[in-house]
């Protein structure tokens, strides 16, 4: 497998093993890579295919004529994104013989690059008409498309629903009007995932068939009670489950089969190298074909690609929930304070199975002032939560020890931080929020490397709090760190956050600033824990890659927390 760049390899693994030529082509139809299939097809190294244009260079009528471009259905579908396919088309190979084809083309996200299209080639007599191979309702070429998608599509989401939906829209009408999945939990329970059938060009679910299912019996010779052990795969028909049922899931089957109206179907075991994760049952009512041998090992291998998706993909979310409930656990409760509501939120890196370095806290002084802290330690792994516990610690128990400045306060973890092996980098604003005689509120704060604070009015008037800037954390322990105070009007709201609120890749920093500060404004009128939610929902920026830690504190000095 050859390619310009990293997509090559990524068709290398999606489709080197198969059994047909393929390319990839890219948006404009220039080819991005080509497998040895392919290149053994036309003739041509790949040094002579990457690169140039698919059609220009290869598509030729039976006499040996270019093909307009207009008239040609490959370059139709590679510059539409849509899947199409055909029998009888001519590729010119570098001896300047022609080669009759039959195509299929499907969009493809290789994942390391821009989205493409992949073109499968499978040489033919070159009579009209192609003959179709195997059992079942497929081609030969179409079949080794489908397990192509299959991987390609399962792979490329982490989501264990969206992974089992996207395997029933490749099956259903394809392979059969029904599909049904059933999943075993870790603790063997049985629920059964979907009841899907194709209906008016659209796949439909039977949500009346689905739900928790019986346990599986453990000597039951019963196609879905053995696929459920991961014994085999089974042919199975309505009168499979005529006779006395043996078990309680032999009840529900029937009661499948009478529903559906299925007169066929197959059931394949979704099994992992670790587990057996379920089963997939595939079933014709409609379509009259009974399934056969060939149809069987084609499900069998996309019952093994769909399996592997799924066990990582459960792995995953297994790994992102400890990693949140760890998170939840380092990050701190908050304190309830006469005429101050606060309210936090903490969001996980959108790709990150791991903790990460994004903290808040807020903690009453002895004075009674309300301090609160923002802060992010760089990374997203144990070190950086580590760290990020341990700078949070310092913090609060220096505050609480000394009743001194927030530029003090910070000017000693300064030094503090140097002995942290965890922390390499990392930014902080620490703010200290009290009422003086008058019963007025002042925020008076310092500013260690980190996005400036927002002050949101009650009318809508939203400014940054950029006066008290200094330095990162630990990076010149000696500097003296400068103090800034301003007041806050009753009603108003002060908003800490990290920068995964605001960073967006590819766009400078400013118009995330913007962003916020306009989303912010806008919803000034909102309760406390809408105004946070509806802010993280509208300002987050789509293509954010980071975590977010807020803290909203809103003074209402006539408000009894």
């Amino acid at each position: 497998m050859t390619g310009s760049n990293d997509a090559g390899e990524a068709l290398a693994r999606v489709i080197g093993a198969l059994g047909a030529g393929a390319l990839l082509a890219d948006e404009r139809g220039l080819i991005v890579a080509v497998n040895a299939q392919g290149e053994r097809l036309v003739g041509r190294p790949a040094s002579e295919l990457v690169g140039r244009d698919a059609h220009d260079l290869l598509h030729r009528t039976s006499g040996g004529q270019a093909v307009p471009r207009d008239q040609c259905r490959i370059r139709r579908s590679v510059l539409g994104g849509r899947t199409e396919q055909g029998t009888q088309e001519w590729l010119r190979r570098a001896d300047g013989t022609l080669l009759p084809v039959a195509w299929l083309a499907t969009p493809y996200d290789p994942g390391v690059s821009a989205p493409a299209t992949l073109v499968l080639l499978h040489p033919t007599t070159g009579r009209p008409g192609e003959q179709r191979q195997g059992g079942g309702r497929l081609t030969e070429l179409e079949r080794l498309a489908l397990l192509a998608q299959t991987t390609t599509l399962l792979t490329s989401t982490l989501d264990i629903d969206e992974a089992l939906r996207r395997l029933i829209t490749l099956v259903v009408p394809r392979i059969a009007d029904w599909a049904v999945i059933d999943l075993l939990s870790e603790r063997d329970e049985v629920s059964r995932f979907a009841v899907a059938h194709a209906e008016g060009g659209s796949v439909a679910f039977r949500e009346d068939l689905q739900g928790p299912m019986p346990p599986v019996p453990q000597e039951s010779p019963m196609p879905l009670s053995r696929a459920l052990r991961g014994v085999a795969s089974s042919l199975a028909g309505p009168e499979t489950y005529q006779g006395a049922p043996d078990s309680g899931i032999a009840v529900e089957q029937r009661r499948l089969f009478e529903a559906t109206g299925m007169h066929a179907a197959v059931v394949v075991p979704l099994r992992s190298l670790h587990d057996v994760l379920g089963a997939l049952t595939l079933g014709r009512a409609d379509q009259p074909e009974r399934f056969t041998a060939a149809d069987i090992a084609l499900l069998e291998d996309i019952a093994r690609r769909a399996s592997l998706a799924l066990e990582n993909a459960r792995l995953y979310q297994r790994q992102r929930k400890v990693a949140e409930t760890m998170q939840r656990h380092l990050l701190p409760k908050l304190p309830r304070t006469p005429g101050r509501s606060m309210t936090a939120r903490y969001l996980p890196a959108p790709d990150a199975s791991e903790v990460g370095g994004d903290w808040y806290d807020a903690f009453t002084l002895l004075d009674g002032a309300t301090a609160l802290a923002i802060g992010d330690v760089v990374g997203h792994d144990l070190d950086a939560a580590a760290g990020m516990a341990q700078l949070r610690n310092m913090l609060r128990a220096y505050a609480l020890s000394q009743q001194r400045p927030p530029s003090k306060i910070v000017e000693w973890l300064d030094h503090a931080t140097l002995d942290v092996a965890e922390v390499s980098m990392a930014t902080l604003v620490f703010a200290r929020m009290s009422e003086d005689g008058a019963g007025r509120c002042e925020l008076s704060w310092t500013n260690a490397g980190h996005p400036p604070p927002l002050l949101v009015t009650k009318d809508g008037a939203a400014r940054y709090l950029t006066d008290g800037h200094g330095i990162l954390l630990g990076v010149t322990p000696e500097q003296v760190r400068p103090d800034a105070t301003a007041e806050l009007p009753p009603g108003a709201t002060l908003l800490l956050y990290t920068d995964g609120l605001i960073e967006s890749p590819g766009r400078v920093l400013d118009e995330g600033l913007e962003r916020l500060r306009r989303h912010a404004a806008s919803l000034a009128h909102r309760p406390l824990e809408s105004f946070t939610d509806e802010l993280l929902a509208r300002a987050r920026p789509r293509d954010n890659d980071d975590d977010v830690a807020l803290l909203a504190v809103r003074y209402e000095p006539d408000a009894f927390v």
